[in-house]
């Protein structure tokens, strides 16, 4: 069967501290969740009705185990997702104080997903397929740097819709130049760039007219992320904002996963920009009013509630 979506990136473990307004050193009780912004995404499209696939490693350990099986309870395809003995799953500790502390711990040494290594049976798969999303991380090292890039180039010529979220993290690059220059040579094969505004900067070495220079790179659509004041949506001569629907804030991890659940699933949908923003702002809002990133995941019935009334969301 084929899939509707494949995800090349990373799977991880998450503890979400349960004492909430508690500082990260003083939380005694963290409870368990599937993480890792590809995960997350995975998940999230699958929620939507999607058939997803997600493209991975993870340690040979009792951590995947668990792993693995909330993925595949949810309907996600793990058939490319290996174990990798010798290294370890992610795994990252996060605080939750609203509405503005969520710091986190990463343990990433010698990270497992680091070593997705892709093989034709796989790049067959992705070129059936409708949709392929990786992102920033998965280009941190090698062989994931070669897989994820090997498989944009396959999808882009093979029709697939190609989808770059540049998820910047600092702790997995020597510096940032590093992170611009390999982020920058993804975009002549994505049609889709998501990235915030720091990411923005490290795509284009800060060019005055950053959106253009993406643009102008080769992808139809940059997705810029601006926090509180919403999301724009660009296209070559045409841009689009829109506004945050969040009301209630209780942990604003996993946001920006959720926003890119609910957009690349209109988008696949053949909506247009303005009707893809709401359905991302709305997965967003529900997700930052809850705590964990996939177990969060909206279905596509409780964003059509947010967005009924809407005459943005034309449902």
């Amino acid at each position: 069967m084929s899939m509707d979506v494949w995800v090349l990136g990373r799977i991880g473990y998450d503890l979400y501290a349960v004492e909430h307004g508690r500082p990260l050193p003083e939380v005694e009780q963290f409870s368990r969740h599937l993480g890792g912004s590809s995960a997350n995404m995975a998940v999230g499209l699958s929620r939507l009705g999607l058939k997803v696939g997600i493209i991975s490693a993870v340690g040979d350990d009792l951590l995947a185990d668990y792993l693995l099986g909330f993925l595949k309870s949810e309907g996600v395809d793990t058939h490319f997702t290996v174990r990798v003995p010798g290294y370890n799953t992610s795994l990252c500790l996060t605080e939750v104080w609203p509405p503005k502390h969520f710091r986190q711990v990463f343990y990433r040494t010698s990270p497992a997903d680091a070593h997705v290594e892709i093989d034709e049976a796989a790049l067959n798969e992705i070129g059936k397929a409708r949709m392929f999303v990786t992102n920033g991380t998965s280009l941190a090292s090698l062989p994931s740097r070669d897989s994820a890039m090997v498989a944009l180039q396959v999808a882009k010529q093979r029709g697939v819709m190609t989808v770059f979220d540049v998820d910047y993290r600092p702790s997995s690059w020597p510096d940032v130049d590093a992170a611009g220059d390999q982020a920058q040579q993804t975009l002549a094969f994505a049609d889709v760039v998501l990235a915030n505004e720091e990411e923005l900067a490290l795509l284009t070495n800060n060019a005055s007219d950053a959106v253009n220079a993406v643009l102008n790179a080769g992808p139809r659509v940059l997705v810029q992320k601006l926090g509180a004041r919403g999301v724009a949506a660009h296209i070559k001569g045409e841009s689009h904002l829109g506004p945050s629907r969040t009301e209630r804030l209780l942990c604003a991890i996993g946001g920006g996963d959720a926003f890119a659940s609910g957009f690349l699933y209109a988008l696949l949908d053949g909506r247009d920009l303005p009707t893809a923003l709401a359905y991302g702002n709305a997965s967003a809002a529900i997700v930052v009013s809850r705590v964990s990133c996939s177990d969060a995941m909206p279905g596509l019935e409780e964003i059509r509630v947010l967005l009924k009334g809407s005459a943005a969301a034309s449902i």
